[in-house]
């Protein structure tokens, strides 16, 4: 899926509540040397005002693990995960590789971490809050806890 008007800074939204996914925010923020992503919470109303602005109007019909909103629009799944990868440069960009393997396979198994996700790694009652350091980054930070 990619849609709508693109964004500046890429903005990289992720489940709140999910261990992994917040595992892989605190992750994203250590290896991105250049400080290229910003975050928010799926569950955010930032995230709501970015996927608006890109164009997407049915929130619904996007995963709820992660999307990438970018200057190229809006994309989700193994799609995103490859994009934000090649995005912090080497040695993660080798993963470039991934694109050799056909989307419907990529996104089959992108789906299936992501519909056991919870039980695999447990989850939150809340979403992630920022360091202080890391608060810049993310869109939502000033947003209430949900």
């Amino acid at each position: 899926m990619t849609a709508g008007r693109p964004s500046a800074q890429p903005v990289v939204l992720f489940d709140g509540v999910c261990n992994l996914c917040n595992r892989a925010v605190v992750w994203l923020l250590e290896n991105d040397r250049e400080q290229r992503l910003l975050f928010a919470s799926l569950q955010s109303e930032a995230a709501a005002e970015v996927l608006r602005g890109a164009g997407v109007t049915d929130l619904e019909v996007l995963p709820d693990s992660i999307v990438l909103v970018d200057a190229e629009g809006v994309h989700v799944r193994s799609t995103a995960a490859l994009r934000i990868g090649a995005m912090l440069g080497f040695p993660f960009s080798l993963g470039r590789v991934g694109w050799l393997v056909p989307r419907a396979l990529r996104d089959a198994v992108y789906s299936y971490v992501a519909r056991h996700r919870y039980r695999w790694f447990g989850r939150r009652e809340v979403c992630m809050r920022p360091t202080p350091e890391w608060t810049a980054r993310f869109l939502d930070a000033d947003e209430p806890v949900l």
